[in-house]
This record gives structure tokens, C-alpha cells and sequence, in this order.
């Protein structure tokens, strides 16, 4: 099974707002409900995992338009 990098989430919530539900969501619709997830600290996550690790991270910040939402911190992504 492929193991895709949490950097590719990060990326497609970039200039959208999210739920966790709706994250979720936009997960499966874009990798598929099996598909398992790493980052440069962790693997084999599926994908309420890997929300759950990013949002322990820090990688989400407040959406500016919707306090019940948040976005990616696009400053928070590593780039290696």
C-alpha cells in the first residue's frame, strides 16, 4: 500500500476552510477512504490520525472568515 505524506493534505487545505468533519471528507474524496498517511515524524496513519497529528502540530490556524473552522498554517509546512 502507497503511504502518501501529510505535506499533500497540507497543501490541498491550502485556501480552504475546514471542519475536522469536512477535512475528513475532503481526505477520502481526494485519497480514498483506505489510504494510509506519514510525515517526517510519524507513518502508517490513516487519515483521523493524521488530522489528529497535524492539529497537535500546529499546523492548523483559525479560518479568518468562520471561527468554527480552521485552515492550514501554510507557514508551518516543511519544505524538504
Amino acid at each position: 500500500m502507497i503511504s502518501i505524506h501529510g505535506h499533500e493534505v497540507q497543501q490541498m487545505m491550502d485556501g480552504n476552510n475546514y471542519t475536522e468533519s469536512s477535512l475528513l471528507n475532503a481526505i477520502h474524496e481526494k485519497f480514498g477512504t483506505e489510504a494510509r498517511f506519514h510525515t517526517c515524524s510519524n507513518s502508517d496513519m490513516n487519515a483521523e490520525q493524521l488530522i489528529a497529528f497535524l492539529k497537535a502540530k500546529g499546523k492548523f490556524k483559525p479560518a479568518l472568515t468562520d471561527d468554527s473552522q480552521f485552515t492550514v498554517d501554510i507557514k508551518k509546512i516543511c519544505r524538504h
